[in-house]
């Protein structure tokens, strides 16, 4: 389990259901390659003998605690060319929650029939509420994600029109999907704002989770937490 963690946190498949919040691993891939965060964007990472860590020995190595992995596809969101044969081949193994960057209701389909379990559609790449309507006609297994640059939704369409976190998370669920993840950039959550979207459906948070923070989670009655694997990659590298 990811250091911090207590007990209590769930680490099996994500429902969105009443309880303890759910802790759900990210993995970062480009072009196969699993990166980290760095402070220019995601970098590969690298054992010490200059090798690419295995995507599959990342997986082997969360399976025993954790059977869902959310999987952040950056070459869909920086290229919109998601890695749909990886998503595939990822996804026979471990159930995935997949943010590939989708600007259309289209792409949304294409990272399902790849074998995603949810599609992430983020505030920052779709093309407005009538593209998110039309995801959810197409299929109920939409997440949507309300990205925040220093607490402040960063929507890429101006059809979404001005709005704080609560606002834009209110419109995606009248739009259909109900469960909403906030991904704080640049600032620590605020978790009055996540108790206000949680009490309104299903609300994930995405961050790297300490002790104290599940027990923010805990208490802002959040679904759940998205964390980075910094200490499953430190360990990897250093073999």
């Amino acid at each position: 389990m990811v250091p911090g963690a207590e007990a209590s946190a769930s680490s099996g498949t994500p429902s969105g259901r009443a309880g303890a919040p759910v802790l759900m691993p990210c993995i970062l891939l480009r072009r196969g390659l699993v990166c980290r965060p760095g402070p220019d964007g995601p970098v590969p990472s690298r054992t010490v003998k200059g090798s690419n860590v295995d995507v599959f020995d990342v997986l082997d190595a969360l399976a025993p605690q954790y059977r869902s992995v959310y999987l952040v596809d950056l070459d869909g969101i920086e290229r919109n060319d998601p890695q749909l044969e990886y998503i595939q081949e990822v996804s026979r193994d471990t159930t995935l929650w997949v943010d590939a960057g989708v600007r259309r209701a289209d792409g949304a389909i294409d990272i399902l029939v790849a074998g995603a379990e949810r599609a992430v559609l983020s505030s920052s790449y779709l093309q407005g509420p009538r593209e998110l309507k039309r995801a959810w006609k197409l299929s109920t297994d939409i997440v949507f994600e309300v990205e925040l640059s220093d607490g402040v939704p960063s929507p890429a369409d101006p059809a979404w029109g001005s709005v704080d976190a609560l606002g834009l998370a209110t419109s995606a669920r009248a739009a259909g999907p109900d469960t909403v993840i906030l991904s704080p950039r640049g600032a620590d959550p605020d978790w009055n704002v996540v108790a206000s979207v949680a009490a309104h459906g299903p609300t994930w948070v995405d961050g790297t989770f300490t002790r104290g923070s599940l027990r923010s989670l805990i208490a802002a009655n959040a679904a759940g937490g998205i964390f980075h694997i910094e200490d499953v990659l430190d360990a990897l590298e250093a073999a």
